[in-house]
């Protein structure tokens, strides 16, 4: 059974990395998550990037294809595993909505850790988290994972943040270019300014750079 060991700034890069040396897809391997990524000192010095092992999955025989697993069961004990090796003890809640299906982590333990720094280590979890949903899904599952009401209480900075940036952009009549930001964080930007009478956005860039631009209605 084949497996390696990948690195990356985010443990989304690790996996995409991984994915990219094995030749296959993220339905044909199992992920372990072996590091999560620190920032060191001052955001250079002790930095570690993260570091996740791929094992690629043998081929299922016929008579096994179909898969009887529940797989919100099968993330939300993905999820239990994670904390452990990071030290956690979790527990996982389920509400469904028309957006997909939120599991909120809570437990003992630093769940700042499960967050990470803006949210990265939560977003890089929720990547896994779809990826080991929908291996064991008919049809396709949208995850969202939150931790500690983070995703409403970022919900709310970007929405002020939003705000102030379009003061700014008005009083300098300048455009402003935000950090790279998932296209979830970028959607909560255009939604607060899309009917606002002075700026508009846009977004530019490639994933995982992609940014929200503010600038001035014509």
């Amino acid at each position: 059974m084949k497996k390696i060991v990948a690195s990356g700034k985010t443990i989304a890069d690790a996996v995409r990395k991984g994915l990219t040396e094995l030749q296959t897809t993220e339905d044909r391997v199992t992920v372990t998550v072996m590091e999560a990524p620190t920032k060191g000192l001052f955001g250079l010095i002790g930095a570690k990037p993260a570091r996740v092992e791929l094992t690629m999955l043998p081929d299922p025989e016929p008579e096994q294809v179909e898969r009887p697993a529940d797989p919100i069961e099968k993330t939300e004990q993905f999820i239990i595993e994670v904390g452990q090796a990071m030290g956690l003890t979790l527990s996982v809640s389920k509400s469904v909505s028309r957006d997909g299906t939120t599991l909120s982590i809570s437990g003992s333990g630093d769940l700042g850790l499960m967050i990470g720094r803006r949210g990265q280590t939560l977003d890089a979890m929720q990547y896994l988290a779809n990826i080991v949903a929908n291996r064991y899904s008919n049809s396709h599952l949208r995850i969202v994972l939150d931790a500690e009401d983070f995703r409403e209480r970022r919900r709310k900075t970007l929405e002020d943040l939003s705000e102030r940036l379009a003061g700014r952009v008005i009083r300098t009549k300048k455009e402003v270019v935000l950090e790279p930001m998932p296209a979830q964080e970028r959607k909560i930007i255009h939604a607060q300014l899309q009917n606002h009478q002075k700026v508009k956005t846009y977004s530019k860039g490639d994933e995982p750079n992609r940014r929200v631009v503010i600038t001035l209605r014509s």
